[in-house]
Formats: C-alpha cells, structure tokens, sequence
C-alpha cells in the first residue's frame, strides 16, 4: 500500500498487529462514544477558505517551554508501544528527533526511559502516572531529571481506569486462565511478521520504568491488572507540590477538560496543560478535546501553553486546534498506527504527511505563521 494519510497506516496496523495490541490502539471506554466525538467534532470544525494572500512564504516553527521545534506537533504518551514494534519507544523517539518534535514516554512504555533517553539525540519529554508507592515515584523523576528530559506531563484522569471492553474482549485485560492465553498465543502465531520481530526478537517485554515495582506481574493481563490496582485514587491538586519537589524543569498536566480544573491548574503555577480526555478511554460520554479546547483556552489566557490531543488525524486537524486556542497538538493514536505499521520509518513519514498537510492547509487559510493562529481561521 502506497501510504497517503494516518488512515492508510491504521489498516496496515490492523493487519500486522494481533487483534489485542490493534484494539488497544484503536479502543475506547466503554461504548466509545467520546472516541468517535473527538473525530466527528474535529472535522466538524470549519476552515476559514482565503484567498489572494501571499503564501509563498510558510513559518511552522514554534515554542514550546523553551525549546524551538520545527512544527506545533509532538508526540504524546503511548502505552505499550513497544508491542507494537520491536523497542518501539525507541524508534518512536529516534523518528520525533530527526523530525525536529519532541517525544512523550509513557509510564507505561515497555522501554525504560534511560534506554529511550539514550536511543534519541534530542531530549525527550516524561509522562508520569501517580500509583501509590511514592519511593517508586521519586526514583521515577530523578531518574528522568538525571537524564535531563525537557518536561513532565504529568496526567490527572487516571484515578481509576475506565472500562475497556475491546481491550478484554481481544485478550488484553481479560482475566488470566488458559482460555486468554490460548487466545492470546493464537494472535500472535497468526501474526508471523510481528511474531518474529516484536515478541522473539523485541524482549524484554515488561514496563520498562517500573521494572523495580512489577515484580510478579507476568503476562499481559497481570500486568494491566497491577497498574489498575495501583493507580492512586487520592490524588489532589496538593500533591503537585509533592511533584514540583522532586521536578525543577517544566511540569505540563494532561487530562484537563474542564474550565475549572483549568482554574486550579492555573493556580498551581503549572507550565502547561494538555486538553484531553484520555483519547477517548476513561469516562465515555465526555466532552470532545476540540469542544473543550476553546472555552479551557479562555481561561487561561496565556498564563500556561495550552496544548491538546484527542481525534488529530491529520495536518489540517492540527491548524484547527491551533485556531481553536492551542499552542500545539499532541499525536497518539496516529503515531502509534505508524510504528506497528512501519517502525521507525512509519513515524517518520506519519510526521511528514502532517507537516505537508499543515502546510497547505495553512497556505489555504491565509495564514503564514502557525504562532499567529486564531479564531479568526474559523468560519
């Protein structure tokens, strides 16, 4: 297949993954119905069409905490995603670097974050899940202080994780017994390419940042079930203090829909926040990131960098959340479609295709600078 747009390498990633590692990219909570409202309210969003402008002359650079990147595009917090690829965190990261983006790892990546930091020539961002044993959660942030990651996104909407019914159905979170893993081993002998390059030669397979506290979890079912019994359901804004202790750089909350919750993390003194809803898989019947973005951006007002992730899909989606009020997007779902469908390359011409359609869709609206996009873009 001849890739064009994230679609295309959705359906090559539906092909090679074994259906539980594909339904866990591509699933939501519940009946998914915040999953589907991001995309539908995405391309709901209407561009301002101009015309006779001199476009000859496009500026997608931006800044975000200090640091300049090519375009208002990173790449955000994927669990697993070294299932999806062999050290998939690794080629991700490699991928965003050369592309001149920052990458995100997850808590929950199967690369630990010094291997990752190590594979990437720029530094990466760190993406941190409270559980509830907080020794392993100050080893976490000095370990990516050491290392010198660029900033914290620090994600809220986890307290307790949401239904996933995709993910039990397939095989992921279903309880352990010989039914799952005989479903589970079928999947991956049906998969050969993936069989060979992931599972035989992409070991080890466990969360790599958690190596200390995961002792017994063996299997992926365990797994899920150790990090749903040790999310920490006390959370509170108090305990960005406890954060902001052990980390001296830039602190971003994820998972801020609401416009008070970005009152209080306004208050707090935090660098950024992410306008999300987890890519559709906690509460289902929630607010589109894209609806929510707006009235989050009002309250704000410039007092932290307002970024979003939720239904991106494409380079035009970019410049509308951009004239919707954020300072740059953060890819999940279409970066993680690249890697299970083309590692390290995939991402890389994933990134590609959102740049040149930024690029146009920028050139289409009048708009020469991605930093001077405003509602002004919107019809």
């Amino acid at each position: 297949m001849n890739v064009a747009s994230i679609s295309d390498f959705r359906e090559l990633a539906r092909r090679r993954l074994p259906r539980m590692f594909f339904d866990y990219i591509d699933g939501g909570s519940y009946d998914e119905i915040t999953l589907r409202r991001n995309v539908s309210d995405m391309q709901s969003v209407a561009l301002r069409q101009r015309v006779m402008r001199d476009v000859s002359k496009l500026s997608l650079a931006t800044e975000l905490f200090g640091r300049g990147y090519s375009m208002p595009v990173g790449l955000g917090p994927v669990g697993f995603a070294g299932m999806f690829a062999r050290r998939g965190e690794t080629q991700a990261a490699r991928a965003a670097a050369r592309a001149g983006v920052p990458f995100c790892l997850s808590t929950l990546g199967i690369c630990g974050v010094d291997e990752v930091a190590a594979a990437s020539s720029a530094p990466i961002w760190f993406q941190l899940y409270m559980i509830k044993d907080r020794g392993v959660m100050s080893e976490l942030l000095a370990r990516a202080a050491r290392l010198e990651c660029a900033a914290l996104v620090f994600t809220l909407d986890l307290p307790v994780a949401g239904a996933r019914y995709r993910d039990y159905r397939a095989g992921m979170s279903a309880p352990p017994g010989v039914a799952a893993s005989v479903r589970r081993a079928w999947q991956g002998l049906t998969h050969p390419a993936w069989l060979w390059d992931v599972y035989v030669g992409g070991g080890p397979h466990a969360f790599g940042n958690l190596a200390g506290a995961v002792k017994d979890a063996k299997g992926f079912g365990r797994l899920a079930a150790w990090v749903a019994a040790n999310f920490d359901a006390t959370l509170t804004w108090a305990d960005l203090g406890w954060v902001r202790e052990r980390w001296k750089g830039p602190i971003i909350v994820k998972g801020i829909l609401d416009a008070e919750d970005a009152r209080e993390a306004v208050a707090s003194g935090v660098d950024g926040l992410v306008v999300s809803n987890h890519g559709g898989r906690q509460l289902d019947g929630a607010s589109s990131s894209i609806a929510a973005l707006p009235r989050v951006a009002d309250i704000v007002a410039g007092r932290a960098t307002v970024l979003m992730d939720g239904g991106v899909r494409s380079g035009l989606d970019v410049l509308r959340a951009l004239a919707s009020g954020a300072q740059a997007c953060l890819l999940g779902r279409a970066w993680a479609y690249a890697l299970a469908a083309q590692g390290e390359a995939g991402v890389a011409r994933a990134l590609e295709i959102i740049r040149a359609e930024l690029a146009v869709a920028m050139a289409l609206t009048g708009c020469t600078d991605v930093r001077a996009a405003s509602r002004d873009l919107l019809v």
